[in-house]
């Protein structure tokens, strides 16, 4: 059975039709702008780790990729002079507490012994003194004797008993012990020395380098044999929970970024996992660097921005430097 020419007209029409309308969503699909794609990268808190004292390093005891945790011990070093130093400090700590001990404890029971038997003797020779004296001055009166005599049995008597109460005196400073005053400022000194020991011990244990922070060691610069200068980092520590990616948006494009704003991206490193994040943290970027002029001639410039945003959960897997693509 033949088909008509009216109906094999109108199919000709509607493929006619079909071809044109495809052909137009074609040049109007062309003609739309390409999706804004903004891409970051991840970024991870880094923790670069030096020690207190110069050193020769004698043991690096972690590699690159090793885990850690809060005072790992990532090196050792050697330091004849921190030693030399706690050597003289410990010496003098105890010298100053055995003064201080002495302050404190006061004389000997054999020193206070000692101090009344020549106070007694010095006491038993005064008295003797003073009977002596006043027999010669007796004679003395009734003319039987010289006056000198008299003078001279007066000054012996006038010596021994000034022994005699200083001999009482040292008697009782040593049964007393040391003054309220000699015993705090023994004290005192061994306060100081002790604190020079504490510093110097804090030096010695410096040279076993712990780490301040848990994380994933990054780099190693420390090698066994060379000085380690004070303050020049050695290790270098990365959190990777504690993630960001860092943005940089012009400002045309930052409402979209406005601190607290939460936005969708990919991660093509981890087979494009879709992540969310959260913008904590907008600031302009160097002018020098960043201006690019948007209509020539009419005085605007736009400036880009610098946008940090934080992961609503932690990405397993994610390293500082993996891209991140916003749409």
């Amino acid at each position: 059975m033949t088909t008509s020419r009216p109906v094999k007209n109108v199919a000709l029409g509607v493929a006619a039709a079909a071809v044109v309308a495809l052909l137009a969503y074609g040049f109007w699909q062309a003609s739309q702008p390409a999706p804004e794609v903004f891409q970051g990268q991840m970024e991870a808190h880094e923790t670069d780790i030096a020690p207190k004292v110069t050193a020769r390093i004698a043991e690096v005891l972690v590699q690159e990729g090793d885990q850690v945790q809060v005072g790992s011990t990532l090196m050792r070093t050697n330091s004849p002079e921190v030693s030399a130093k706690l050597a003289q400090a410990t010496g003098a700590q105890l010298a100053a507490q055995a003064l201080s001990d002495k302050a404190q404890n006061g004389a000997r029971p054999q020193e206070i012994e000692m101090a009344r038997l020549q106070w007694q003797r010095a006491q038993s020779a005064a008295e003797l003194a003073e009977v002596s004296y006043k027999r010669v001055a007796g004679l003395a009166k009734d003319g039987l004797v010289a006056d000198q005599k008299r003078d001279e049995a007066y000054a012996n008597f006038s010596t021994s008993r000034d022994q005699a109460l200083a001999a009482k005196a040292q008697y009782e400073l040593a049964r007393a012990g040391a003054r309220a005053e000699d015993k705090a400022a023994a004290k005192a000194q061994v306060q100081q020395v002790s604190g020079v020991v504490a510093e110097v011990q804090a030096a010695q244990d410096e040279t076993a380098l712990k780490s301040p922070v848990a994380g994933e060691v990054a780099k190693v610069l420390a090698k066994v044999g060379e000085l380690s200068a004070q303050g020049v980092a050695v290790v270098t520590v990365v959190d990777l929970a504690d993630q960001w990616v860092v943005l940089n948006v012009r400002e045309d494009r930052l409402q979209r970024f406005a601190n607290g704003s939460e936005f969708d991206a990919v991660l093509p490193a981890l087979g494009n996992r879709q992540v969310r994040f959260k913008v904590f943290y907008t600031a302009v970027l160097p002018d020098f660097a960043t201006w690019r002029a948007t209509r020539a001639g009419q005085g605007f410039d736009a400036r880009t921005f610098e946008v940090k945003a934080r992961p609503l959960a932690r990405i397993e897997g994610a390293r500082s430097g993996m891209s991140v693509l916003v749409q």
